[in-house]
């Protein structure tokens, strides 16, 4: 089976150079342990979770810090000021690398990587590092000035104008769990499945090529807090509803939130092949979309629904789903949407079982995409095909197309 052209380009032919200099290629993938909010990383803001990140992933990668064009970098609940530019500067990379901060809320980080996607597919054979990153427990308290000049503080932004509703997060998850039919017994065994999954594979080691560890007050926090191997059946049916009465959406079956940072290396095919880089993940295209912000979960499903009819690429031909799991309800009714079993999606657990990181998360599925390809793709040729999903605040979506393969 053949993806369909790039959105991003004129489609991927090795044998022809200018498709070469255009086809984006992710070469490294590292991400910071994701920890519980006002947890282990309580003390670190932003850019001190993103640095070190950054700084290990230019060394993981052989590049040069002066080399890099770009830092680009998703972030929703910050303080502003740019944290791309504070975290680059503060990782070591040469005075003269930009950095350019994004916000499309939860999407932000996967949206930071199609934005560097998409300006090497315009040319120029450039080098960037992209993802996101989310400190919830250092996250500054937001007002609005009132006329007479005292603040008015708020515990979360509008997102749309009022007229559309604007629901809180828990109850669009509601909307969504009733809007397409998913119990509160599917929920809670999605989540559990998330938990087990996500043990099985930190037993396993499976994350720890992935995580830079930090150094938290002189402590190092080097892996995930989130999942809970002690998580029963009979523990979740007894949470009762978290935002609706009598709903079905809970504190078990809902993710909670988590301090992270991920970011990837973005570049040509051409360059990642003269820097000597062997595998890597071609991005042959991303899609974001609008939705009913009533049902704001739905999203990514619309978002991933329109990518792989642009590239005629059937869902059950995805070998690997990394799905930013908010909620149980939006994760079940999403994938569906798309025609992709919830069995065969975060195969290693996803925000369920370790956190949501808000601007982090999305980039937090790709660096996971790109592990999971390397641990069961074959020594030569293509390996899986891939896709990264993620629903953002205020309707919208988020996914990408990847393509495991050797360089």
């Amino acid at each position: 089976m053949t993806p369909g052209r790039s959105s991003l380009d004129s489609g991927y032919d090795s044998a022809r150079e200018t498709d070469e200099s255009r086809q984006p290629v992710i070469i490294a993938a590292l991400r910071s342990p994701i920890c519980r909010a006002n947890g282990q990383l309580k003390h670190l803001r932003a850019p001190d979770l993103l640095a070190p990140v950054l700084a290990a992933l230019v060394e993981t990668a052989g590049v040069d810090p002066a080399d890099v064009h770009d830092v680009i970098v998703g972030n929703a609940v910050g303080g502003g000021g740019n944290v791309a530019r504070f975290a680059a500067l503060q990782a070591g990379l040469h005075v003269t690398v930009p950095g350019i901060t994004v916000d499309r809320q939860c999407g932000s980080g996967l949206d930071a990587i199609a934005l560097a996607s998409r300006l090497v597919a315009a040319g120029g054979n450039p080098l960037f590092l992209a993802g996101g990153v989310e400190s919830i427990s250092t996250a500054p308290a937001r007002a609005n000035r009132n006329d007479d000049g005292e603040l008015d503080f708020y515990s979360r932004a509008s997102f749309v104008p009022p007229q559309f509703g604007d629901p809180d997060m828990g109850v669009a998850a509601e909307n969504v769990a009733r809007g397409f039919g998913v119990t509160r017994e599917r929920q809670d065994e999605y989540a559990l499945r998330s938990h087990r999954r996500a043990v099985e594979a930190a037993r396993a080691g499976c994350f720890s090529a992935e995580i830079v560890p930090l150094n938290c007050g002189g402590k190092m926090v080097d892996s995930d807090d989130g999942p809970r191997a002690s998580l029963q059946a009979s523990l979740m049916a007894r949470f009762p509803a978290a935002f609706v009465p009598g709903g079905t959406v809970t504190a078990g079956n809902s993710c909670f939130d988590a301090d992270a940072a991920s970011a990837v290396v973005v570049t040509s095919l051409k360059r990642a092949r003269t820097m000597g880089a062997t595998d890597g993940l071609l991005v042959l295209g991303c899609d974001t979309t609008g939705v009913d912000p009533q049902y704001l979960g739905i999203g990514a499903a619309h978002a991933a629904g329109r990518l792989l009819d642009t590239h005629a690429v059937a869902a059950r031909d995805i070998d690997l789903v990394e799905f930013n799991e908010a909620f149980a309800s939006q994760t079940v009714a999403c994938l569906e949407y798309v025609g992709i079993d919830p069995e065969r999606a975060n195969l290693q657990g996803g925000a369920l079982a370790l956190g949501h990181g808000y601007g982090a998360s999305g980039a937090v599925l790709v660096t996971r995409l790109l592990a999971q390809a390397r641990s069961i793709c074959s020594a030569e040729g293509q390996g899986p095909l891939a896709l990264a999903m993620i629903s953002s605040a205020g309707g919208m979506g988020t996914a990408a197309l990847l393509r495991y393969s050797r360089l």
